[in-house]
């Protein structure tokens, strides 16, 4: 899964955690020993995960309450809140709709500037599932001001600025976090925070102190799940297939975990197996990500008509996700990069990335379609993006190699491809291969090393014309966009691998170097 880490947090919190006790609890007859809801609720109160039919209990039965007290505001909060938890563990968009209604209907009951913070921060935690992440920071920023010590805002907020790629603010709320709300989820989430800033031995530490402090089963699970993650994207399939395991022991419903041990198993060489799980967790949750990779697993073994089909399902399930509002441009546009139209694609991630989505997921994504679309002097300046924000990951490092080989740059081509397969030499049943042979037809560096190091006189050589890069101050982040001389048409890369299982199609524009720059924030943070 290419980036799987953009569309969900392992263990993410629960937005309705400060409702520790809903309407109609606790009267006197009203209620036994406490029950499914209520170990839902008493999960988000911890910030924990509850299991599925915990959850399906507690929408059942704050939906009965709604209809007999309609002018509830808390408890619409609940059930608007609980059914954005279920849309993102189901990836069932439809519940989207509800929880708008229902959080909104909260909001006409008590405003938000009147104390009604809970439901500001559902629909927050909406905005991010749809990947509207502006509205989404918008909307956690307006629940921290009012309430700064509430800790429920800032999970909300550290998805909103890491899908903006505002990395730094996402730290600093990510630390507020860990001061308010310390326990098993929140080192949980700290370890994803410590991950994407590069910082490794950080994220294991967290995510080995999660697993130790975590009490209940779903919360447990969580995070060996993020242990297991960890270990996937350090080249360590056996050591994540082992915390898999043991999650799904723990959490036999928590369906993510099956396309984690799928491809572990297919690095493992286990590809039957990882068929039977990718099938398995397909059935059960239909996230494109995942019909991507098991397509490409498909591929990789010469099964193109299997491959298609996932395929396929993959545009099926992203059309229907974006009728009720969820954007998947990034997966889409991995998808047709590699699989369907490059220049399709550029166009769906350049609307992406206008949007203010400067994330390095956006950046890797929109580099390579560039590249696949003939133009690699337009896509090295997103891939050094991706590549030098902080996150060490072996296919974003391989897309820099590739296209710095398209550009006859093959001392940095050769560095980076070594790279990526030393991260990890599993990362794609697809691209680890074309890794190899692009390695391989690079061969070994030129003997007596580097030639004119200190250039005539000793002065320092300068950048050759398809290095240069500007670089743009964007608040506290740097905004890296191209500067591209344009010259006479350069040849396509032939060295490209060719992914499709059907021909390649033709590709508008393929032969020409390109023109266009990157787009360039403004000091506000507005993409122009």
């Amino acid at each position: 899964m290419k980036n799987a880490a953009i569309s969900t947090l392992i263990g993410a919190t629960l937005v309705f955690g400060v409702i520790t006790l809903a309407p109609g609890w606790g009267e006197e007859g009203a209620r036994r020993e406490p029950g499914a809801a209520e170990r839902a609720l008493a999960a988000g109160a911890a910030g924990a995960p509850a299991a599925l039919v915990d959850l399906t209990a507690l929408i059942e039965d704050r939906e009965q309450w709604v209809r007999a007290h309609p002018r509830d505001e808390e408890s619409w909060a609940v059930l608007g809140s609980a059914y954005v938890e279920r849309g993102s563990r189901l990836a069932e968009a439809a519940y989207y709709r509800k929880a708008e209604s229902a959080l909104r209907r909260s909001l006409e009951l008590l405003p938000g500037e009147k104390g009604n913070v809970n439901a500001v921060v559902g629909l927050a935690a909406l905005a991010n599932a749809r990947h509207d992440y502006a509205r989404a920071r918008t909307l956690g920023e307006s629940a921290m001001e009012q309430q700064p010590q509430q800790w429920t805002a800032y999970p909300a907020l550290i998805d909103a600025y890491s899908g903006l790629g505002d990395y730094k603010a996402m730290s600093k709320a990510m630390d507020k976090l860990t001061e308010l709300h310390p326990g098993a989820q929140t080192l949980s989430r700290a370890a994803g925070v410590y991950r994407e800033r590069g910082w490794r031995e950080d994220a294991a530490a967290a995510a080995y102190d999660a697993v130790g402090s975590a009490q209940a089963p779903q919360e447990k699970a969580a995070a060996r799940h993020r242990l297991g993650d960890l270990a996937w994207e350090w080249g360590e399939p056996a050591e994540a297939l082992k915390e898999y395991d043991a999650a799904l022991r723990l959490a036999p419903d928590h369906d993510p975990l099956l396309a984690s041990r799928a491809r572990a198993l297919a690095a493992l060489g286990r590809t039957a197996e990882a068929f039977r799980d990718y099938q398995a967790a397909l059935a059960r949750i239909e996230r494109p990500e995942y019909a991507l990779a098991a397509g490409e697993l498909y591929q990789s073994r010469g099964l193109d008509g299997d491959a298609a089909t996932q395929y396929e399902q993959l545009r099926t399930k992203v059309a229907r996700a974006g009728a009720d509002g969820v954007v998947d441009e990034v997966v889409l546009g991995q998808f047709e990069a590699d699989h369907g139209d490059p220049e399709a694609a550029v166009r769906r991630l350049k609307a992406e990335w206008a949007r203010g989505h400067l994330n390095v997921y956006t950046a890797d994504a929109l580099g390579w379609a560039l590249y696949r679309a003939g133009r690699p002097e337009e896509a090295l300046p997103y891939a050094r993006r991706a590549s030098e924000q902080g996150l060490r990951s072996a296919l974003f490092t391989y897309h820099r190699g590739e296209i710095e080989r398209a550009l006859k740059q093959d001392g940095p081509a050769r560095r980076h491809l070594a790279e990526a397969l030393r991260i990890n030499p599993y990362f794609s049943p697809l691209l680890a291969p074309a890794a190899r042979q692009a390695l391989e037809a690079l061969g070994e560096p030129p003997p007596g090393g580097p030639k004119d190091v200190t250039g005539p006189e000793g002065e320092a050589p300068t950048e050759p014309e398809t290095e240069t890069a500007t670089e743009t101050e964007v608040g506290q982040e740097t905004e890296v966009g191209p500067e591209v001389e344009v010259g006479p048409p350069s040849p396509s890369p032939s060295t490209a691998p060719t992914l499709s299982p059907t021909p390649e199609r033709s590709r508008a524009g393929a032969g020409a170097s390109a023109s266009a720059t990157a787009p360039t924030p403004t000091s506000t943070g507005a993409v122009e």
